[in-house]
Parts: structure tokens; C-alpha cells; sequence
């Protein structure tokens, strides 16, 4: 008979704290607007157990999942490589790893450590509620639907370009037929709740909680985000606003909560747990003076679209001018690099993060894939096509960060944002995803 337990913990940070997500436009915590939430599901079939834990925050490091690890292996039990801890990557929570952007450099700025012993203690302790409040269960697997043609979301780097439709769905019940957890995995950037708001917000899984909690009462809701580098509601959104973020989380908890209502229950499963570690490899940015220039050319460039475009309403000429001002955010984040790096200063999301982890968890005929960073869905399609499983769920941002976005070497190419911000080399995704099958291949 298999058992499972399911815990809750708000992890909302106080007032005052600084938010991450949006590292150019530095804000501080001025309210709260939905709780943020440390959840987790415990598994044990008799012979493995594990726990997947998911958390309302932008990032997690990996120094910390170390750390939740080793007290709840010492306190509970649980073998800390039997433990997968991702985050939404909603941009309206408090730090909890380093940073790249050069202001934050630049200023030294760390992660508090008030709220970092606070956050690990809350995980650690709802873990170990899972764990303690356990139950005769039944388990399920399934996935949904719900994208474009729902007006969700997409690729935000070209219109109608890949993106991932699947709601992703592990949910438990116990011998009574209550629903006693969902949780829940989906490609699309938490970010309809923009730069302009100082509220702390899970965003659009907010919404899926509601929404679930609403359809099953008894249900712990967890979220886990899958490879949304260059997926976000930037082309697809109605509005940047909570009435926005509450369409589409509803939406979403629907299509996820339809898959529980489809579900085909079993009281047993086979549980195989298998991890592999990579080298981290980084990019060359070339001198400071050539970085230096580009950054001039692409301020004046971004002066000029500014001043033509900056009060216009229409959203084609709006993201002309905010499309040339993220190219020059990435400029200078380059330049930062280079600078510090010079210097001799300790980049945090850089240092703290290695070697790459690369987790699997295999659930009957699942296979869940946790790996660090924001990582372009290109690799997370690749994967799920290569696997060999009816279901693949593919966690980002599980079990550390990484220095910038796992971009694909074609958008390098192209170029943007998220590939000027990254410290990665453009071989790195294709080593990554090689070994995220080997090590697939060990659960199998």
C-alpha cells in the first residue's frame, strides 16, 4: 500500500523585504497580496521515499537545498537525494540566491540572512509534517492542455514559435476518496504582475490554488515551473494586472484539476530516485572596451525609440523602445560580468551553484526531471520526445540556479535579452540535456 503525506507553509517574507525578479528596478515589500507557499508531497511505497517540495519564490540556491536536505535527512529520515526543491519563479518574492544584474553587483547587495533562516526552517518543517501526517493513498499522473488556444501564453522571444501546452499533474487521495494534494507543473513566466507593483504575489499560480482549493477543499496545491526561459504572456496577455494573472490561473487550474477528474487511481507504484552532476560552462564576453561600445550604440538607439515611441499606446511601437531597453539592460549586465570578474568579485549565482545537479525522479510510468536555471523549452520538448515515458515532467529552477538563461545556440544567433544577460556558453545545453538521459536512463 502506498502512502502519502501533503503540507503547507507560508513562507510570505515582512515588510520591507526586497523583492526579486524585476533586478533593474530595485523594490521593497509593501504588502502582501496572496501568501506565498512552501508545499510539499511526501511518497513512500514501502521500499523508497521521497519529497517533492515547491516554493513561491523567484529562486531557490542550491546552497540551501543543501542545507533543507541534510536537516530533514537527520531529522526525518528522508535521504536528501530523495528530495526535489523547485520554485514557481513568480518575480514578486524576496530573494533567496545571489544575482547578476550590475546595480546589485555593483552595490554588493547579498540575500537576507533573517529571512533565509526563516524560509529553510519553514521547509525543513513541512517536509517533515508531510512526512509525519502520512496516509494510506492512491496516486495519479496525467496531463492537460491549455495555451494559445485558450489565449494563455507562448514563446516570448518570436510569435508562434515553440512553446509547451501541458498542464502536468501528480495528485494523491486518500482511502476516503478526498483529494489530499495537486500538484501541478507549467511552461509560462509568472510575470503578469509587472515591475509597477511592490506587493509580494505568487502571480497566476495564486489563481490555480484558488482554483483547485475551491474543487477539492482538502487539496495541498503546489507549483512547479517547467522550462520557461523564453516562454512568458509578453505577445498573449490581455492586460499586465491581477484580473489578467486570475483569467489565466483559473484557466490553468481547470485544465489541471480536469486531470485529476480523469484519473486513473493506483495504491502502488514503483519509485526510483537517480542524480548526476555537470561542469559548469561560461561564455567569453570579449574586453570591457568593445562591451562598452556596443552598450553606447544600443543606449542611443534605445534614447531614440524612447523618445518616439514612449508615450504611444499601441503595444507594436511600445515593444519597439522596451525591446531596445532590455537589449541594453543585457549590455550592461555583460559589462558587469566582465568588471567584476576583473576585479576579482564573488558572483554569487555563479559560484554558489556548482556542479550542476541534475535530479529524475521515476513515479510507475512518470519520469520527473529536475534541473537548475531558466532554460529555454526547446530542451524541455527535446527531452520530453526523448525520455521513452507516457508522461515527463520537466521542473526548472529544481535544486539551485543557474548564471543566466540556457539559451539555445540559434537565439544566440538572434540575440535579445535572455541570451545577453547569460554567463552560459551556447554548448552548454546541448552537454546538459545529454546528460539529463543518461541520468533518465538510470531510473529506467
Amino acid at each position: 500500500m502506498l502512502r502519502a503525506g501533503t503540507a503547507l507553509a507560508d513562507i510570505s517574507p515582512k515588510l520591507g523585504e526586497e523583492l526579486g525578479g524585476y533586478p533593474h528596478y530595485p523594490r521593497n515589500n509593501t504588502g502582501i497580496h496572496d501568501p506565498l507557499y512552501a508545499a510539499c508531497l511526501y511518497i513512500d511505497n514501502g521500499g523508497m521515499e521521497i519529497a517533492i517540495v515547491t516554493l513561491d519564490l523567484l529562486f531557490f540556491s542550491k546552497k540551501h537545498v543543501l542545507e533543507v536536505r541534510r536537516r530533514v535527512e537527520v531529522a526525518g529520515g528522508i535521504p536528501g537525494k530523495n528530495i526535489m526543491i523547485s520554485t514557481s519563479h513568480t518575480h514578486s518574492g524576496p530573494w533567496a540566491s545571489g544575482r547578476l544584474d550590475i546595480e546589485s553587483l555593483e552595490a554588493g547587495k547579498q540575500q537576507n540572512p533573517e529571512y533565509i533562516s526563516f524560509l529553510t526552517n519553514q521547509i525543513v518543517n513541512t517536509v517533515l509534517a508531510a512526512k509525519k501526517g502520512s496516509f494510506e493513498a492512491e496516486i495519479a499522473t496525467g496531463v492537460g492542455v491549455c495555451g494559445a488556444e485558450s489565449g494563455v501564453g507562448g514563446n516570448r522571444r518570436l510569435i508562434g514559435g515553440p512553446y509547451d501546452p501541458l498542464v502536468s499533474v501528480i495528485a494523491v487521495r486518500d482511502v476516503a476518496g478526498d483529494v489530499r494534494g495537486v500538484f501541478a507543473n507549467y511552461t509560462l513566466h509568472p510575470t503578469f504582475i509587472h515591475e509597477w507593483s511592490t506587493d509580494v504575489t505568487a502571480d497566476y499560480p495564486c489563481y490555480m490554488r484558488r482554483q483547485i482549493n475551491e474543487m477539492a477543499p482538502k487539496a495541498v496545491f503546489g507549483f512547479a515551473q517547467g522550462a520557461s526561459g523564453n516562454q512568458s504572456s509578453r505577445y498573449y496577455r490581455k492586460s499586465e494586472d491581477y484580473d489578467e494573472a486570475e483569467r489565466v490561473g483559473r484557466l490553468l487550474g481547470k485544465a489541471a484539476f480536469q486531470v485529476v477528474e480523469n484519473a486513473k487511481w493506483k495504491n502502488s507504484a514503483d519509485i526510483r530516485v537517480a542524480s548526476s552532476d555537470i561542469e559548469l560552462e561560461l561564455r567569453d564576453f570579449g574586453s570591457a572596451e568593445e562591451l562598452k561600445r556596443r552598450l553606447d550604440d544600443a543606449a542611443a538607439q534605445y534614447k531614440e525609440l524612447f523618445q518616439k515611441y514612449g508615450d504611444s499606446c499601441n503595444r507594436e511601437e511600445y515593444y519597439l523602445w522596451q525591446n531596445a531597453n532590455l537589449k541594453v539592460l543585457g549590455l550592461e549586465d555583460q559589462l558587469g560580468y566582465v568588471l567584476m570578474r576583473e576585479k576579482g568579485v564573488r558572483i554569487e549565482l555563479c559560484d554558489d551553484e556548482v556542479p550542476v545537479e541534475i535530479q529524475v525522479i521515476r513515479i510507475g510510468d512518470t519520469c520527473i526531471v529536475g534541473a537548475p536555471g531558466e532554460i529555454f523549452v526547446e530542451y524541455a520538448l527535446y527531452v520530453k520526445a526523448m525520455a521513452g515515458y507516457p508522461i515527463v515532467i520537466f521542473n526548472e529552477l529544481a535544486n539551485g540556479c543557474l548564471p543566466g538563461y540556457l539559451y539555445t545556440p540559434e537565439a544566440l544567433e538572434f540575440g535579445g535579452y535572455e541570451t545577453d544577460t547569460s554567463m552560459l556558453a551556447p554548448e552548454f545545453g546541448r552537454h546538459l540535456v545529454d546528460q539529463i538521459l543518461d541520468t533518465v536512463e538510470k531510473v529506467r
